[in-house]
């Protein structure tokens, strides 16, 4: 699957992950939706629901790595799309699907672009450039 259709899931698994965070519905149920009304393909409905299944699984982890790399913003004080944005990438980062580290993070500052504030971009670039070296340590 190409970067590009990997990025309509992407879109879909952090919709579904921003809906969670902030009005408490189930992200499972959001990404099948959500996938539906973007009409994605199979395969990209499968991996959107994979990264919004292994957010939830790994949050702790992944919340412990935000932590540590971006001591001085609380993840409660973080804005909801940057910190889902974050949990995103760092799920997969964390699921190793072949994709590069440097990919990842290339898709979270465009979804950042896309979706955050103006400052967005920048600071996930910089957090996920520490977690992928505390990952490499």
């Amino acid at each position: 699957m190409a970067t590009n259709t990997r990025r309509k899931a992407r879109i879909a698994a952090l919709q579904a992950l921003y809906e969670g965070d902030v009005s408490n519905h189930d992200p499972r149920a959001s990404v099948v939706r959500l996938c539906g009304e973007a009409s994605l393909t199979e395969a990209q409905s499968a991996f959107a629901l994979e990264l919004v299944e292994g957010v939830i699984d790994q949050r702790d982890e992944i919340d412990t790595l935000i932590r540590r790399s971006a001591r001085q913003w609380p993840l409660e004080q973080l804005s909801a799309i940057d910190r889902n944005i974050l949990r995103l990438a760092i799920r997969e980062i964390l699921m190793n699907n072949g994709a590069p580290i440097r990919a990842a993070i290339n898709e979270a500052v465009e979804l950042a672009k896309s979706f955050g504030s103006d400052n967005s971009a920048k600071f996930i670039n910089g957090v996920l450039g520490s977690v992928s070296l505390s990952l490499a340590r």
